[in-house]
């Protein structure tokens, strides 16, 4: 094999060079889960260092960050990438967002320019990506100039990945990075964070080098390393004895490894941090300058921290390392392979995990772990699930409305208070502690009155129309499913329509200026679901025109129409039962009309979103 040519580079280094993608190369695959570990694993190693009142030279003195390996070959002016296209796709996803997050910024119009350098290059007149994929440049197109991108239509799962993931990177990005911060950490990242590029001479050698690093000779995995460490340490009881138990064990183990990895790549990773943080973590890294990794960033590396911690976790004799195992590891594996199923699969006594896995809310399996205990049974460990899963189903809605990230730095640090207040907790306590949690909330719904739609919110609000469609059918007596309202997988995908076309010289008598018009049309009264292309077909008509259709639609677009009302005593009976101000807006729909619409979604979600649903689940 020819040589190859392993070179340290920095983000800066790399993304100054264009690159390629053969055709025989997979998607772009990332996914939340990896962007909230990597802003996360950023946002640590720059804050270790960062303090306002140093001079931005002094951040080439801040530690540098490792991202990993990638593998290219070079043909004429461009590099072939065969491995690493996931990162270097991540980071130029970032540099577009940093790029919109510096307009603001005073003093920042040098680093945009070098970001845009780092996007792409201009020669002769012609703009390119440096990371040139033909498929993806109008969707990189359309987030570097607005922000965002409409996939409608679109079956390529890596432009809807890229989507997806800028999305995330809008709502995650740590808030300790904003403000002040930004410029230090955009300095940070271009020029401290490093990557190894291997160079090979021919596509022949750079496959080589691909399969040797991921094919032979794989270093254990973390999960390898614990077993090893806990089988090794049952002995002290004979042999045969201490052979009978290794190998039960082992056998165990392995069947729950698989069991979890068939759930999804990493789910043993997940699982070892999520238990061993639920159950031990007492402290957290402080988020100032200097400060320390704590058991919950320790737990990372699991396979370590277990070692270092063994009399801790009670983990002194052979019997101890073994019951680790039969015992603890197995109960505990069971319910977190019951919380993923329910969170992959709809489950109606589960639904509200569900619900919290559509926001990605990845914190609540550690915080379900931690209030259930070795001996509880079944039944008390679905109510501790659903009450957790129901209280943060709760906090996940008015954080939404309130226009409240939900990003991992955002609540780490009350997801972890909580998770140590409600360890062990039976199940009484349990639910008065989140009784108690969500009187305190400051985010309620009663903010809902200025609640509207933007360029960042559109999922979390498609998530909050269909649960309210899904509640007012499932009341009435229809057949619902959320999971069709959500999914992007049938032929005609739900989406956000509004009920105003985006004609302002229809509602000038209204409204002064058309940008009045804008932010009213927006407002979260204004809006519905409906399948791709119904409202499409009925885009530039006006409200009048549209509302007899509506009733071709789910319930809660019917509900604008009179007819909606007549011979449905299943909706009749929900209205008087909840007192619910539902009527219909015919043949017209002013402004009054949206202000009415508003204050019903708004009492629709306090009746979806009602802390009564703990007593309920103790009744």
């Amino acid at each position: 094999m020819s040589r190859v040519y392993p070179q340290l580079r920095t983000v800066r280094e790399l993304l100054s060079v264009k690159y390629a993608l053969d055709y025989y190369q997979r998607e772009y695959l990332w996914g939340e889960e990896n962007i909230e570990e990597l802003f996360n694993d950023l946002e640590m190693s720059f804050s270790s260092r960062f303090d306002p009142l140093h001079d931005r030279s002094k951040v080439g003195e801040y530690p540098h960050y490792f991202l990993g390996t990638i593998i290219t070959v070079t043909e004429g002016a461009k590099k072939n990438i065969v491995d690493g296209q996931q990162r270097l796709t991540t980071l130029t996803l970032m540099l577009i967002h940093l790029h919109h997050q510096l307009k603001d910024v005073a003093a920042a119009s040098d680093q945009r320019a070098f970001i845009q350098q780092l996007v792409f290059s201009v020669k002769h007149g012609t703009k390119s990506f440096n990371l040139d994929v033909p498929e993806r440049n109008a969707c990189m197109q359309a987030l570097y100039e607005s922000g965002s991108f409409d996939p409608a239509g679109l079956q390529d799962l890596s432009v809807l990945n890229l989507v997806d993931r800028y999305r995330d990177m809008q709502e995650q990005f740590p808030e300790q990075l904003l403000k002040n911060a930004l410029p230090y950490f955009v300095d940070w990242l271009v020029d401290n964070v490093d990557l190894v590029e291997i160079e090979a001479a021919t596509d022949d050698a750079a496959f080589t080098i691909f399969e040797t690093m991921n094919d032979r000779g794989m270093n254990l995995s973390p999960t390898d390393m614990l077993k090893g460490y806990l089988l090794g340490n049952i002995n002290e009881v004979g042999v045969k004895i201490e052979h009978e138990r290794k190998r039960d064990a082992n056998i165990l183990w392995r069947e729950r490894v698989f069991d979890l990895l068939e759930l999804g790549t990493d789910k043993d990773s997940d699982f070892f941090k999520d238990w061993l943080r639920a159950k031990y973590a007492d402290t957290i890294r402080e988020r100032k300058k200097g400060a320390k990794n704590r058991d919950f960033e320790n737990i990372n590396k699991y396979h370590r921290w277990v070692r270092d911690e063994r009399e801790r976790i009670g983990l002194k004799r052979s019997n101890d390392y073994y019951d680790f195992v039969k015992v603890r590891f197995k109960r505990y594996s069971t319910h977190y392979l019951r919380m993923l199923k329910a969170a992959q699969e709809f489950t109606p006594e589960l639904d509200y995990i569900y619900f919290n896995a559509h926001n990605n809310l990845t914190l609540q399996y550690f915080l379900m772990l931690a209030s259930i205990r070795e001996e509880d049974d079944q039944d008390i460990v679905t109510r501790k699930m659903r009450l957790i899963s129901g209280y943060l189903d709760i906090f996940i809605a008015r954080r939404i409305v309130n226009f409240r990230t939900l990003g991992y730095s955002a609540i780490q640090y009350t997801m972890f208070n909580l998770m140590k207040e409600i360890r062990d907790l039976d199940v009484i306590d349990l639910a008065e502690v989140l009784r108690q949690k969500v009187s305190e909330m400051e985010d309620t719904f009663d903010a809902e009155g200025d609640f509207y739609l933007h360029g960042q919110n559109k999922r979390r609000i498609h998530h909050l129309l269909a649960r309210m469609t899904h509640f007012i059918e499932l009341r009435s007596g229809i057949e619902s499913s959320f999971q069709n309202y959500v999914s992007r997988e049938i032929k005609k995908p739900f989406e956000v329509e509004h009920l105003w076309a985006d004609k302002y010289e229809r509602h000038a008598d209204e409204f002064e200026t058309e940008a009045d018009f804008e932010d009213y049309r927006n407002r979260f009264g204004g809006l519905v679901l409906l399948p791709r292309g119904f409202n499409q077909s009925l885009n530039a008509d006006s409200y009048e025109e549209k509302v007899d259709h509506y009733l071709k639609a789910n319930l809660l677009a019917q509900s604008l129409h009179p007819k909606a009302y007549e011979k449905n005593p299943g909706f009749s009976h929900l209205i008087r039962e909840t007192g619910l101000p539902f009527k219909s807006h015919y043949p017209e729909f002013k402004k009054d009309d949206l202000d009415q619409r508003q204050d019903l979604y708004l009492r629709l979600c306090k009746q979806i979103w009602n802390p009564a649903r703990f007593d309920q689940e103790l009744a």
